[in-house]
């Protein structure tokens, strides 16, 4: 690497760090971000990811979870997470299949908001025993259609078995949240 290149690197960086301080004077809640709500997120995010969920989608939704209104723009979270707008639509995308988060357009404005669902853990819950109820309906026909003395009919009647069961926790432990939170 030439002198003058490493030059131009070390003014490039400089200039960085100098923007960046003026956009944390000039906004406040940037720095608070930065310096608070980023390792939250991307903590929060990598468990998510670790579970199971697409890496940028757990970003967007642990930014949205963070975030004050629970709602944000598709510039104001690529401003938050550095990401790109296909990125952040494709995450939108995810989670509103998954019933994490919905899309609100501003009045008079083309500009879209994402926003949590209200009690999104129980509503997230909620639409996946309706989807628990589509496999038991799978799960039974296929147990039936191969037969109990197959091994895999058996396998198929153990599955719709353990999810019928979880299916009948899942809505008890629903109720008892609604019935908790109506009490709170």
């Amino acid at each position: 690497m030439s002198d003058d290149s490493a030059a131009d690197d070390r003014t490039t960086e400089d200039r960085r760090r100098t923007a960046d301080r003026q956009e944390a004077a000039d906004h406040p809640e940037v720095a608070d971000y930065r310096t608070r709500v980023s390792p939250f997120v991307e903590r929060f995010a990598a468990d998510l990811t670790e579970a199971g969920m697409q890496r940028m989608a757990s970003r967007v939704f642990a930014c949205l979870l963070a975030s004050e209104e629970g709602a944000l723009t598709s510039a104001e979270l690529g401003d938050r997470l550095q990401a790109s707008p296909a990125a952040i639509s494709g995450a939108v995308r995810y989670l509103s299949q998954v019933a994490l988060v919905s899309r609100q357009r501003d009045p008079g404005s083309r500009r879209e908001r994402y926003m949590l669902h209200q009690d999104v853990w129980y509503t997230s819950l909620l639409s996946r025993d309706h989807v628990l109820g589509r496999w038991l309906g799978t799960l039974n026909t296929g147990a039936d259609d191969l037969g109990a003395d197959t091994p895999g009919g058996r396998r198929v009647r153990e599955s719709a078995e353990f999810l019928e069961f979880m299916r009948t926790g899942l809505e008890d432990m629903l109720n008892r949240w609604h019935a908790r939170r109506q009490s709170d």
